[in-house]
């Protein structure tokens, strides 16, 4: 529609948010509801003039007409590609303008109204999210208008509605309308209505329109007293009765009654006394049933509530629910699915509240728009802090006003905010054309889900700068509820509860917490991370370094990981599409891959390492005593069942001791000693190496997971350090050793075994006993080769692979400068000694290399290598090692080590040591974007073997683990790919092992890997042993 005195059309004007809409409300259906949602008509078009006319001209044409589903987008029914930026506009920077490539969707779809309905209802129509404004008609009758993506809006059609015939319902959505400036949340740009639209009928006289619950407990927090504003329609002088009953599991609690008068507005006050409070932790229910009535007691209307008793309060500067300050072990979390994007069903968005659960998980922050109704009854019911966040962000004007600007070298981040925000907050969050635009933001999300005891804190948005409009959300925010707010762009937290931060460093951190705010070493305000540890890829790494800082410093109280899931859409070539797949520039590419979850919602390796990093008990092992730390905030621990193990591993495992462990009492908080029935130091000069490991499972089942489901683990090295031995198959003296030499080769061979040497280039090129143990790679032309590179990860490529590539790290090659052929004394053995020099193309630096090979007249391999960097070398490389080759039939795999998957030095905590199998296929992470992966950390000895355990065995001669890795993948195939369905397997098995490997960091969007966590560039020395089997 077009404004009469503007000449604007609504979607392109700041004086149009809603035409007709109705009063935003708590979230409730009434039984006589209707789902509109399913298969409706739909067609397309370019631009909205270009949209066939509606209500079509007398005489005119019925249009072509295609099926769509609803909810869901049209870009992912065929209809238009979906687009992805993080922060850049995908369109020219001109609010309020909009593109005139408007794509525009129109719906159809005809029902009837129930005739079992009262005639006299009032009936509405409901959008719960619509993306991203939209003209209603309904008979040819125009209904309303309405913009905010992912906020409802009701109108009231029982005028025009048929209540004994078939209605046309017509919607038609715009992509973009001026609020698409302020919709800009790094997710897929997806249109359409994506939400439930649902059929509403209403007492049509006096009826219930919207309530507030608000449970107020004393200063004690045992007793409350319950109030509910009720506001009400009444048309008429008729005085009917409001009547409130709480109960408790189906029992009354109490009850309460008022006849109302003229008034439209009602408060009740009902006394509860000394209720169950609700926490993350206790997310304990009440039932309040609210009736309105006739005065002959004939119901009217009935709405029922869950109600959680609690008290949220900013107390002595901490976070506090019912006096306790809390702890935030949070995620960020999008609306996803892979195929439906945010037309998210309900089964699917409570497998993600389950899993969040199940994986330590107590906090989510809607980013960054109001999430689904389901999900906060489902927090409601499992038991999580919600932090709402209001529909809102513009972070594309930061790039506009940073575009062909340099900020000053001095500047970091925090110094960059502080110069360029400001600036950018003049397009829209410091303009007051802007504000009824922000307020509506904040007035829908709050009236909708103000009645959710989960909710602590109220977030303005994100990433939009700082200006008057939020000031406005703020003043509103206080005249209706005492809940906290948040707002990590009020830097300073002048106006907000708390100091919000992302991605700092440990350093900033701890500036953050012990400067912002304090005086005369107090503080009135928290700290949060309201997004930090940047789960993309092979990540994040450094999770406890977090962790840890949340335990020393009381006044930060934790925060949220970003984020919860990868946003990767099903593609017709089968693999999940990011940025750029669907032909949309300009794009972000992968950056929408960055989850704790892969595109299907399943956990990956760093949701793995999370629940260990998060888990309610820290252990602590001293002198042969096992303490625990409860550190839940509110509960104690007799809802857990402990059970213990000790284990012995050296060549195989063996089982010394396990039972069950009596649990022991302990407040939040608090550390107690856990009572072990055994005396641990008797294996203290054991031969092998003895772990005690100690689990905590759920005693029952819950209504997030089932008994014995593990809740936090521990495991601990209760042996003396392994002693390094000789093996006496590598020092064997029985046996001669044969040696042909040749020009260009050496062979070394003995009674069942041979190995052969290019002696041109310095390497091994065969190695054999029975069949082949090893292949020659076809680009090194060598067996075993030395090896500092690997396939960069998501967190290396916006920061070290760039520097690394810089110094040729990638393209290392081999120039042979001396090779000597030594026999041992009886012939018993040989040594071989190599000097090259390991260095990339171009440029000056690389490593002087000594290698001795000794082999054994039992056909034993030991590979010493001594390096020497030399020239101007980079501080760092991503790991030292050898590349080996195996035969393909080597595609069984044993270890040592931690396991069962993947760990680097900086994301280990969820691997334990033991003994592990797996084919060799499967230790590769099928990560939704090929990337280095599958490392696995203190290893004491590896094996490759057939099927019928023929191979080899690799292990180190002094007390020091390695790291390895396997599979059928190479570094330049993983680099190369896109998508997993680039991947080409190689006809060989591919093992790496290496003494040292670097972190993984969370790069891409926060701090790279810990300093003393890099592989600084040093001389060194090394050894592996190789055995065949």
């Amino acid at each position: 529609m077009i404004d009469s005195t503007m000449g604007k059309p609504d979607y392109e004007n700041l004086e149009v948010i809603q035409r007709n809409r109705l009063a935003p409300r708590a979230y409730w259906l009434p039984p006589t509801h209707l789902l509109l949602n399913g298969t409706w008509d739909f067609q397309y078009a370019p631009t909205p003039l270009e949209a066939s006319e509606y209500p079509p001209k007398d005489g005119s044409s019925e249009e072509t007409w295609f099926e769509i589903n609803v909810p869901g987008h049209w870009q992912l029914q065929g209809h238009g590609p979906p687009h992805y930026t993080n922060v850049q506009f995908p369109f020219p920077s001109n609010p309020p303008y909009i593109p005139t490539e408007n794509p525009t969707g129109t719906y159809r779809r005809h029902f009837k109204v129930p005739t079992e309905w009262d005639s006299t209802s009032q009936l509405r129509l409901r959008f719960d999210g619509v993306d991203s404004a939209y003209h209603v008609w309904l008979n040819g009758s125009f209904v309303g208008y309405s913009q905010g993506s992912r906020n409802a809006a009701e109108f009231d059609i029982t005028g025009i509605a048929k209540k004994d015939n078939e209605n046309e319902l017509v919607v038609r959505v715009y992509q973009w309308c001026e609020a698409s400036y302020i919709e800009d949340q790094d997710q897929w740009w997806l249109s359409g209505i994506f939400r439930d639209v649902t059929l509403l009928a209403l007492p049509g006289q006096d009826r219930i329109e919207d309530f507030f619950v608000k449970t107020n407990l004393d200063d004690t927090y045992e007793n409350a007293v319950l109030q509910v504003d009720v506001t009400l329609n009444r048309p008429d002088p008729s005085t009917p009765e409001l009547l409130l009953i709480l109960r408790d599991a189906g029992i009354e609690v109490g009850s309460t009654r008022k006849t109302v008068d003229a008034n439209s507005k009602v408060k009740f006050e009902l006394p509860v006394s000394n209720p169950k409070k609700w926490t993350a932790e206790s997310p304990y229910l009440y039932q309040l049933e609210i009736s309105l009535q006739t005065q002959g007691g004939e119901s009217i209307q009935t709405i029922a509530q869950n109600v959680g008793f609690r008290k949220i309060e900013l107390k002595e500067g901490l976070i506090t629910v019912n006096g306790s300050p809390i702890l935030l072990r949070g995620t960020n979390r999008h609306d996803h699915h892979p195929i439906h994007g945010r037309a998210v069903p309900y089964e699917f968005l409570k497998q993600d509240l389950l899993l969040m659960k199940q994986h330590n998980i107590n906090a989510l922050r809607t980013s960054h728009y109001p999430g689904q109704p389901w999900l906060y009854d489902l927090a409601d019911e499992l038991g999580f802090w919600v932090m709402d966040e209001a529909d809102l962000e513009c972070h594309g004007f930061y790039d506009v006003v940073t575009q062909h600007v340099t900020p000053a070298p001095y500047l970091d981040y925090e110094g960059s905010k502080e110069e360029f925000f400001p600036k950018a907050a003049q397009f829209t969050s410091d303009n007051p054309e802007w504000r009824e635009s922000y307020l509506d933001r904040m007035v829908q999300m709050m009236q909708r889900d103000k009645n959710h005891p989960c909710i602590f804190s109220w977030s303005l948005g994100n990433e939009s700068f700082y200006g008057v409009n939020h000031v406005a959300m703020i003043e509103y925010a206080r005249s209706i509820d005492d809940r906290l707010i948040h707002y990590e762009g009020d830097i300073k937290a002048q106006e907000t509860d708390m100091y919000s931060y992302m991605y700092p460093d440990q350093d900033r951190l701890k500036r953050h917490v012990e400067i912002d705010g304090i005086k005369d070493g107090q503080w009135e305000k928290p700290v949060i991370l309201c997004e930090y540890a940047h789960a993309m890829g092979n990540g994040p790494g450094g999770l406890d370094d977090y962790q840890d800082a949340f335990r020393k410093y009381k006044r930060l109280q934790g925060g949220f990981i970003w984020e919860w899931a990868n946003h990767g859409l099903l593609h017709k070539d089968g693999y999940y599409a990011y940025g750029g797949d669907f032909g949309d520039e300009p794009n972000d590419s992968t950056f929408v891959m960055d989850g704790l979850c892969n595109s299907e919602h399943k956990p990956t390796p760093g949701l793995i390492e999370l629940k260990r990093v998060f888990q309610p008990i820290n252990f602590k092992y001293e002198d042969g005593k096992v303490f625990i730390t409860n550190e839940y905030d509110f509960i104690g621990l007799d809802h857990l069942e402990a059970k213990y193990a000790v284990k012995a591993y050296g060549d195989k495992v063996s089982s010394l001791e396990s039972g069950k462990l009596a649990v022991p009492s302990a407040q939040p908080w608090n550390t107690v000693e856990l009572d072990l029935p055994i005396d641990l130091t008797q294996y203290s000069d054991h031969s092998e190496e003895v772990f005690l490991s100690v689990f905590f499972a759920l005693k029952e089942s819950t209504s997030w997971a089932p008994a014995s489901h593990e809740v936090a683990c521990f495991q601990h090295k209760i042996s003396a350090n392994r002693q390094p031995s000789i093996p006496a198959s590598l020092s064997a003296s029985s046996g001669s050793v044969k040696i042909i030499e040749t020009r260009t080769k050496v062979e070394v061979s003995g009674s069942d075994w041979n190995i052969h040497f290019d002696r041109v280039r310095g390497y091994i090129t065969k190695w054999s006993r029975g069949s082949d143990l090893l292949e020659v790679d076809p680009v090194t032309r060598a067996a075993i080769y030395p090896c500092f590179w690997r396939a960069p990860t998501d967190n290396d490529k916006d920061s070290a692979v760039s520097v690394w590539k810089d110094y040729g790290v990638h393209r290392m090659t081999s120039q042979l400068r001396s090779f000597k052929v030594e026999k041992s004394e009886g012939g018993s053995g040989v040594s071989i000694e190599t000097k090259t020099y390991f260095a990339p193309p171009v440029l000056g630096w690389g490593y002087d290399i000594h290698t001795v090979y000794h082999i054994s007249s039992k056909g034993v391999l030991s590979i010493n290598l001594d390096l020497k960097p030399k020239g101007v070398f980079p501080v760092d490389v991503p790991r030292v090692g050898l590349n080996i080759r195996l035969p393909k039939s080597l595609n069984q795999a044993s270890w040592f080590g931690r396991g069962p998957g993947e760990s680097y030095p900086d994301k280990k905590h969820s691997q334990a040591i033991g003994i592990w199998s797996s084919a060799v296929d499967d230790l590769e992470v099928p990560y939704d974007v090929p990337q280095g992966n599958g490392n696995r950390m203190e290893t004491r000895w590896v094996r490759l073997v057939d099927a019928d355990g023929h191979g080899i065995k690799a292990y180190r001669l002094d007390a020091s683990t390695f790291n390895w890795t396997g599979g059928r993948l190479s570094d330049q195939t993983i680099e190369n790919a896109k998508h997993p369905c680039d991947l080409v397997r190689e006809d060989a098995t591919l093992l790496n092992l290496s003494p040292r490997v670097a972190g993984v960091g969370s790069a891409t969007c926060g701090p790279g890997v810990r300093d003393d966590l890099l592989v600084k560039v040093k001389p060194e020395s090394y050894e592996f042993v190789l055995e065949s089997i």
